[in-house]
This record gives C-alpha cells, structure tokens and sequence, in this order.
C-alpha cells in the first residue's frame, strides 16, 4: 500500500450530489458499513447536528479510506456559495480534486468559482457528472458544454447507456476515440510535440504509451479526465475510483526537512477542547511536541506558541476514522490538541512554496447582532470570538454604543450563526438585516509629520507618515525610511499596530485597503517617552496623511449569474442595468440563455425580488463575491468609533473619557 496519503477534495455547486459521492466512495471501499443519506441525514461528513437538518454542508470534513492500495483522505467542502472562504482555505491542503457536475442541472455559478480556482492553482482535477439516472440527464450535450465553458482540454473515460432513466449505465471509452469523438492523444497532443508528431507520421502510440501520457498530463493539472455515474445508484463508480487510483499523483515526502504544515479547520470536543486540523507537507510532527504557528494578518504576522498534548492521524488502517497515535509524517493530516490560541489558517514552518496562494475574499456583508435577553451581550462577544477561531473572516466591530456588528458572506451564514450561537453557547441572537461593506482606497499620495512636544496634544513622539496608493487586491503594505535603530523596539511596534488598526477607519469610516504606509520620520525622548505616546499620537498623523492623499469609496459587487428564458433576456438585461449592475458573458443552451452580470451588493435583493416576473416565474438566480468597484454618487458615510482622530479637539477629549465619543 502507499504510505503517503492523497488528500482529495470533493467539489461541487451546492447540491450537485459531492456529500452523496463521498458517502458512495467511502461505501464502497469498505470504510462504511451501510449507506448513509444526505435526506435522511445520516452521512458521515455531515456529521453536525445543523448539516444534517438543513442538508447541506456547512463544515469541511477529512473522512479516510484505502482505495486500489492507496491511503486516500476525502476532503468533503461546502457548495453553498456564503462558505467559498471555508472551500478556499480547504483547497490550499488538497493533492487533488473531484470536482461533481449534475447532469441535469450541469454548469452552475459555483461550478464555474471553483474550476477557476483548481486551474489557478493548478491542481489535478478529475471531473464526475452524476445523477445521470435521473430525467433529464445530459452525456454529449453536456460534455461539449463543459468543453466550452468550463475547460477545453477534457478527455472523458467513460460514456452513458440510457442516460436519463434509473437503469442508467456507463461504459468504458477506448483512449483511442469513439464515435467520431477525438481521442485522449489527440488532446495530449497539444502538450507533446512527440505525441503529436507520431499521430501525423506514424507509427500511432499504443494505448499503453496514452496511458501513461494522460497520467503525466493530469498530474500537471493540463488535462481533466471526465467520469459519468450516479452516486445514488454506484453507476460508473467504480471507473471513477479507478481513475483516482491510477491518475492522481502521490504528494512528494522529505521527512527530514523542516516541519512544514497549514490548520485548515478548528473545532471543539465535548469537552470544550480546542481541537486543529492540520495537514503536514514536510517534516514530521509529534505528541508533546512544542509548536509555534505563524499567523498572517493584516497586522502583520503574529507568532502563537504551544505543546501538542494529543496527536490523532486521521487513518483508514484500523477502519474508518480510528486514529494513530502519536507522529504525523508528510501528506498526513492530523488532529491536534493542546493549542488553545490556535486558529484557522495558521500555518507550521514557511509558507508553501510551488503553488499560488488560495484567495480569500473578504464578506462584503455586515449585520447588526444583539442578544435576545439581556445581560448577555458580554457572553456574545466571547462566543463570536470563540467562532473567529474557526472562521478568520468573522470579526466584529463595536460601535459606541455598545453594539456589535459582524462581518458576512451571505443571509444562509448569518442563518447558520445564530443557530450556532443557540445551541452551542445558549444565546439567542438577532440579527438586524444585512448591509454591505464598503472599502477606502487612497487615490494620491499624503505625507504628515508631528515633532514631539509640538501641537496642542503635546505627546512626547516624533512621527512622520506617508501614504499612496497600492496595486489593487495588495493589501495594505506597511514600510520604514527610518532607521530600526533609532527608536526602541516596542515604539516601532507601537506606531506599526497602530497603523494597522487606524487603517479600519478612513476618511468616511470605512477600512482603508491597497495602500502602503511608510514611516519618514520618528523621534522619542529618554525617559519621558512611551509606547502610548506614540499609539495616541499615529492616528492623528495617519489621518492627516490620509486627508492629503483623499480617498475614494469602493462599493462591493457580487457575479450573478441567471438563467431565463430566451424571450426574456432583453427584459432581465434590462432590469439589471437599472440597477446599476455590469451585462458580462451571456451563453445559450436550447430555449434558455445563460446572463453574468456583475451587480452592487446593495442592489442583489432588488433584482432577486423582480426576477420572477420578468421571467414567468421560469428564472434562477445565482451570486457570489465579486470585486468592488467606485461609488456612482455620493458615497456613504459610517459612523467612527476610534474617537474621530480626524478632528484633533474630539480625538483629545475621547483620549482623556472615551465615553464622550460620538
């Protein structure tokens, strides 16, 4: 058997059939006794209580088997479009993917998301279109549309018998072409010139010879072999276990290199425990072990130490889910215990090296939430800080009166948190409706200079800003002009932190992103200097540099995606330019049309709500988030809370009482 485990995500839209294939796959190869439901919620990834009530996958789950000799973690993710940041951190641990088509509903607006994100960061992808049993399955039809708008270089393995009906089969596909269909050479030509030239010149390679050369192909993630099946009925399974057996390739392992590993989940035992999955790319990892896990924020990197008292190997060796003990080794995952300042996304060792980094949007949603009951806004504080463990993007922000507001991906997040919230910590929270975030980007460059001693504040600190903008998509990127030397360590940490943390609130309110920030000038006085001078004194420089650049507000947009009927499509295009939205790439599929558009955040409802009568009650709908663009208008304002350092009499009064903040 090979040792190094295949860590395989399992991808689809939102009910094309991945949690049923996962528990088909897991069946099949014995690491299930009998077969669980997604309707009757008994699979095994859904395992919470909330995934099997709602019957959708709201957590990524790890489930082992051993397929063909080979140590295979699936990697379940969720398809609804409000957790892409869950399936984004997920794909920075895969090997390898499966990403699920259905063949009646075939390309959906997720499907289309996550084949991006396997081509950029070129993972091998195999491609499953289930549900072939069921009316109105597509086989040829579909393959050509997947050809021409989700990737060309398609190379399918098996082919359909009654596709459409519950007696729906599948047939293996020579490697040299069926019906007029071009062969998998023919397609692997394009990346071998050898190939290509034995195809026109002679002698043709033998089947072996294609074999092999697929098997290189999908590795490099240049082709994607297609599979047909069923997950409900095991139509074609078999075929697609075969390919993931065969095609995929094993991760490397240096055991002797650095430690080098990604948390791709948190979560909590019974008890309370933090518990950290972690998979392990190089190096080895033990129990007792002292651990130091990097954080990357917008802060800066953060270090949190710990010692892992319990190390359980996620392993199919003793039968699904029994744990070993003790040492994980390369291409493992793992469940750690012991780190309780772990978080989702803090990584073991260096940064990967070799492939792109996942992108994680960040919400463009944000929601007012209070507790129910009185008394227990201090309790929903803690709890929304215990779930940020788990997810990074939810951060909240208190307002000056005392109010919490959280950032979001979508309405079914803001749902699922307040189920949580009840029945994981006893809080009922309500949730006011949500409203979109918006984003300051400087538009020239500013610089401001403070002497220690001078102006009506009178800090003893020197500090000198500068800032201009950045590349978009950057972030926010902090330097120094000045010497590391010339001031103690914690007051250039003080003045870096302070920036970071200023930058959340720009000129009109909003977090201030894509700039570099650079410090010109500093200055301190021994003994009468500290690091409060310098925490009290950088916003109000930072603001005057910010006020010199000026900025302009960003409003998020989300891509839609619509299918209607053809007769309507100048109605819809209509309807979604009055709202402000952008016409993108439009495809038709029979009598029906395909719309992207690229439309406000704010506007999303407008058009959910007018979709039904300008289409018959025929048209649905699809979104997820997209980039921002500049405000057409007047742009909006949101209230301060840092005591208004753009008004320097306010910002001293809030310094001197915070409870006279506005």
């Amino acid at each position: 058997m090979t040792t190094t485990p295949l860590n395989l995500g399992i991808l689809a839209h939102v009910d094309a059939g991945k949690t049923s294939l996962t528990e088909r796959l897991l069946f099949e190869h014995g690491a299930l006794a009998a077969l669980g439901s997604v309707d009757k919620g008994s699979t095994t990834t859904d395992a919470g209580e909330l995934e099997r009530e709602r019957g959708i996958t709201i957590r990524t789950a790890v489930a082992p088997l051993i397929m063909a000799g080979r140590h295979v973690n699936l990697v379940d993710t969720p398809g609804h479009p409000d957790f892409i940041a869950e399936v984004e951190r997920a794909l920075s641990v895969l090997d390898a993917a499966v990403l699920v088509v259905s063949a009646v509903e075939g390309i959906q607006a997720q499907t289309r998301v996550l084949m991006k994100s396997l081509r950029r960061l070129r993972l091998p992808t195999l491609i499953f279109v289930n549900k072939i049993d069921r009316r109105g399955a597509r086989d040829a039809a579909l393959l050509a549309e997947l050809r021409r708008a989700l990737a060309p270089r398609l190379i399918p393995l098996v082919s359909t018998v009654g596709a459409g009906t519950p007696a729906a089969r599948t047939l293996p596909v020579p490697l040299t072409g069926e019906r007029g269909e071009p062969g998998a050479a023919d397609v692997l030509a394009e990346h071998d010139t050898d190939l290509l030239a034995r195809l026109v010149d002679g002698p043709p390679p033998a089947e072996d010879e294609i074999r092999e050369q697929l098997r290189r192909q999908t590795a490099a993630a240049l082709v994607q072999p297609v599979f047909f099946g069923s997950a409900l009925s095991g139509a074609g399974i078999a075929e697609l276990a075969e390919g993931i057996a065969t095609l995929l390739p094993a991760p490397p392992a240096d055991e002797l290199a650095p430690a080098r590993g990604t948390v791709f989940a948190v979560d909590r035992a019974e008890g309370g425990e933090k518990r950290a999955y972690i998979r392990l790319f190089s190096g080895l990892l033990r129990e007792r072990q002292r651990l130091a896990l990097h954080r990357d924020e917008a802060e800066g990197t953060t270090t949190v130490a710990g010692r892992i008292s319990r190390l359980d190997v996620v392993t199919a060796q003793s039968g699904h889910g029994a744990p070993s003990r003790g040492v994980l080794t390369p291409g493992g995952i793992a469940v750690l215990r012991g780190l309780p300042g772990v978080r989702v996304g803090d990584r073991v060792g260096a940064a990967r090296a070799g492939r792109p980094a996942a992108r994680l949007a960040p919400p463009g949603l944000e929601a007012v939430v209070r507790a129910s009951r009185p008394g227990q806004q201090g309790a929903l504080h803690a709890a929304l800080s215990a779930l940020a463990d788990e997810d990074p993007f939810i951060r909240t922000r208190t307002a000056s009166d005392g109010t919490l507001s959280l950032l979001l991906h979508g309405a079914v997040q803001r749902e699922v948190l307040a189920d949580r919230l009840q029945r994981e910590f006893g809080i009922a929270a309500e949730f006011a409706a949500v409203t979109p975030v918006y984003r300051e980007r400087p538009v020239g460059t500013g610089v401001a200079v403070q002497e220690l001693g001078s102006g009506p504040s009178e800090f003893f600190a020197t500090v000198g800003l500068r800032v201009e903008p950045a590349p978009y998509g950057s972030g926010v990127r902090y330097a120094r002009e000045t010497e590391w030397g010339a001031l103690p360590r914690a007051f250039h940490r003080a003045i870096e932190e302070t920036v970071r943390l200023g930058l959340r609130q720009g000129l009109l309110g909003w977090e201030v992103t894509d700039c570099t920030v650079t410090v010109i000038r500093t200055g301190w006085a021994s003994p009468m200097s500290t690091a409060a001078d310098f925490r009290k004194l950088t916003p109000l420089v930072l603001m005057r540099a910010l006020s010199s650049a000026g900025t302009r507000v960003h409003e998020p947009c989300r891509e839609v995606e619509a299918e209607i009927p053809e007769d309507t499509l100048g109605p819809v295009a209509a309807r979604i330019a009055e709202l402000g939205g952008t016409i993108g790439a439009t495809e038709e599929s029979g009598d029906r049309w395909t719309l992207g558009a690229e439309l406000p955040t704010a506007r999303m409802q407008e058009l959910g709500d007018a979709l039904p009568g300008l289409t018959r009650g025929e048209g649905s709908l699809w979104s997820r988030p997209g980039t921002d663009r500049p405000v057409r208008g007047v742009p909006p304002r949101r209230p301060r809370t840092d005591g208004n350092p753009l008004d320097p009499e306010e910002y001293l009064r809030f310094l001197a009482d915070p409870s006279l903040a506005r």
